[in-house]
């Protein structure tokens, strides 16, 4: 259960009547985004208010009149989910933050620029952002604000999402210690055990992850494997 101090305030208006739970931050993010979070983890008092601040609690025919339930945790939980999160200038800053990082990371990942097939580094994808003025939401998702951020950055770098398939052909020498890493790294389209004991295989992943695995191949067999990308 988190500590007062450390809480924030969830705030729902049904009708005239406004309710409100005093919840960790990061956990009541985690449960708006529909993660396994369990609610008594993260409620730092398990009432439901009608002001917070002031410490006045909601009569409790208002509670059942709006949500046809006294259960706390599921009216939190409606709370949490439907309401407004009254984060604090600290708390909005670092949720900015981190959400930013979330969708740059999940873009230079999975997208490529069509006119080279190579992926965009993070701090390209961040100064078209900056560049669109594109605006991220702490309280929104990182799946949805991603289709955001990609329509908004379009017309200012080639970019789409798209996956790759690189063929590699790992000598006899490294082939049966770098089978495992190799297939787990993305989706095996193909692969075949040559009679010399090399291995040729067509590895599938999102297109932002070509250096990752060229640089995965390079330290398995110490540079010595052949890479085409398909």
């Amino acid at each position: 259960m988190v500590s007062l101090d450390e809480a924030l305030i969830a705030r729902l208006k049904k009708g005239s009547n406004h309710f409100e739970v005093l919840v960790d931050p990061e956990g009541a993010f985690e449960y708006r985004q529909g993660n396994d979070v369990k609610l008594e983890t993260i409620l730092a008092v398990e009432d439901i208010f009608s002001d917070a601040k002031k410490g006045d609690h909601a009569a409790e025919s208002d509670i059942i009149n709006s949500f046809g339930t006294d259960d706390v945790y599921e009216v939190a939980g409606n709370i949490i989910m439907h309401g407004e999160l009254q984060l604090t200038q600290e708390q909005r800053k670092y949720f900015l933050e981190e959400k930013t990082k979330q969708v740059v990371s999940i873009i230079a990942h999975n997208a490529l620029n069509p006119q080279t097939r190579a992926p965009h580094p993070p701090a390209r994808i961040k100064n078209a952002m900056e560049e669109a003025k594109v605006h991220i939401d702490p309280l929104k998702s990182v799946d949805e604000q991603v289709k955001i951020v990609m329509k908004a950055i379009r017309p200012i770098i080639p970019i789409r999402f798209e996956e790759a398939d690189i063929k590699v052909q790992i000598p006899p020498s490294y082939a049966a210690k770098s089978y495992g890493e190799i297939a787990n790294f993305g989706t095996l389209v193909k692969d075949k055990w040559e009679n010399d004991g090399s291995w040729t295989a067509v590895v599938r992943m999102p297109a932002g992850l070509q250096n990752d695995f060229y640089g995965l191949i390079n330290r398995l067999t110490k540079g010595d494997a052949e890479t085409e990308l398909l």
